[in-house]
């Protein structure tokens, strides 16, 4: 019988996985590298092998943070052949990550109130936040509504108010009432 070895996590795995964890659920800077490499059981020296710094792993960080939600986001609008369905299966994701028993609000929120002036949290927001608008920018270019401009700005605007909400409130259902309130606005903007 052939046994399959199971693959161990490289290094550069195991650091990036230790700093979402701890990134994450405790803060940025309130985490120091030598706990991360302490959860990673890596050496000191591979951190400074596959980055340059704890900046570096702060950037990678978030910038997985930043892939695997637009994964889970591309996916939900893939599966759905309306393009107001389209928009409002954003809203589903939102539900689905916010009743998460982990979900500790926004990555790239929580990273920007505690970055300094210059910070590699503030390049990773900025490069999410278009991000954003621009999914919902690309979503709207498929309706037929005299204001795509304004009908995305909207959007964006319920989609910041229920990651806010979920987070302050620590209510999951955030989402349901802004896709609710998104709904509205699609009908609002055919007319």
């Amino acid at each position: 019988m052939e046994k399959t070895a199971e693959k161990k996590a490289s290094p550069r795995q195991r650091l990036l996985a230790a700093a979402d964890e701890l990134f994450y659920n405790e803060g940025i800077h309130s985490v120091g590298i030598d706990r991360v490499i302490e959860k990673a059981g890596v050496a000191k020296g591979s951190l400074y092998y596959n980055f340059s710094g704890k900046d570096d792993l702060v950037k990678e960080y978030l910038l997985g943070r930043h892939a695997r939600w637009t994964v889970r986001i591309d996916a939900a609008i893939a599966a759905q052949a309306d393009p107001k369905a389209k928009v409002l299966a954003v809203f589903d994701v939102l539900g689905e990550l916010f009743a998460e028993p982990d979900y500790r609000g926004c990555a790239f929120l929580n990273a920007v109130a505690e970055a300094a002036e210059g910070g590699p949290e503030l390049a990773a927001a900025a490069n999410f936040r278009a991000w954003v608008h621009g999914m919902f920018n690309g979503l709207v270019a498929s309706l037929d509504v005299p204001s795509p401009t304004l009908l995305a700005d909207q959007l964006v605007i319920l989609y910041d108010g229920a990651v806010a909400a979920a987070q302050m409130d620590s209510s999951p259902a955030a989402a349901q009432t802004a896709k609710t309130l998104a709904a509205m606005v699609l009908e609002a903007a055919e007319q």
